[in-house]
């Protein structure tokens, strides 16, 4: 972004004992006030598009991010690891993403698969240092087979969530999602983007660009983020 002063940094960090190291980027702008800990989705990884234009939409509104691989990318394949080293790992970036930037607070969350594993391993633990969980399109199910079974661990979760939707999100029905979050109460924010994918990807005939979408949902972090200590 114009005018924005960051600092960049590509580093590696251990994602398990069984896994080994994996690659890690942190942007963080000069007047950061929040880091946030960003997993990728399932297909692609931390250097797809959707991964550095969310961290520099991020950064011009004063978030900084820890983006990383989880090891089955970092290893050029295709199935993820299993949930329990997909959570180790997202545990590790943490504990990493703290050490290096420890003066801000953090949030933790990811694109699809990277949202969804992150609010896993907070719900079977809570994830030390994170105050709260961002998900840029929460998988709620597979596409064409709408259910809320995958959401039923949220109930175990501490921390606030903020679920970033699109309304043409085949991964997850708003007839399912929004009730979810109903039960969820005052521990979910449900932000829709009218007419996003599940890549918030929208029609031309909306006649916005992608970074108003982009702006959209770093603008919407941030203001949720600045509420976290009234939640």
């Amino acid at each position: 972004m114009r005018g924005l002063t960051v600092e960049t940094k590509e580093l590696r960090f251990e994602a398990s004992k069984s896994s080994g190291e994996v690659s890690a980027i942190l942007i963080r702008p000069t007047q950061a006030r929040w880091l946030l800990v960003l997993g990728h989705g399932a297909g692609a990884g931390m250097r797809h598009a959707f991964m550095e234009n969310i961290s520099q939409h991020l950064a011009a509104n004063g978030i900084a991010t820890f983006r990383y691989q989880f090891p089955y990318m970092e290893q050029g394949k295709k199935a993820p690891n299993p949930p329990p080293i997909l959570m180790k790992t997202i545990r590790s970036a943490v504990a990493t993403a703290a050490e290096i930037a420890g003066d801000l607070p953090i949030l933790a969350g990811g694109k699809s698969l990277g949202g969804r594993m992150t609010s896993n391993a907070a719900a079977s633990e809570a994830i030390p240092d994170v105050k709260g969980i961002v998900f840029f399109g929460f998988p709620l199910h597979a596409p064409g087979k709408p259910s809320s079974e995958r959401g039923n661990h949220l109930f175990e979760v501490t921390v606030p969530m903020l679920f970033l939707q699109g309304t043409r999100d085949k991964l997850a029905d708003l007839d399912y999602l929004k009730p979810l979050c109903d039960k969820l109460d005052m521990q979910a924010k449900l932000h829709i983007v009218e007419g996003a994918d599940h890549s918030f990807r929208l029609p031309k005939k909306l006649n916005r660009t992608e970074d108003d979408v982009f702006a959209e949902l770093a603008e919407t972090v941030l203001h949720w983020a600045a509420k976290l200590g009234r939640i």
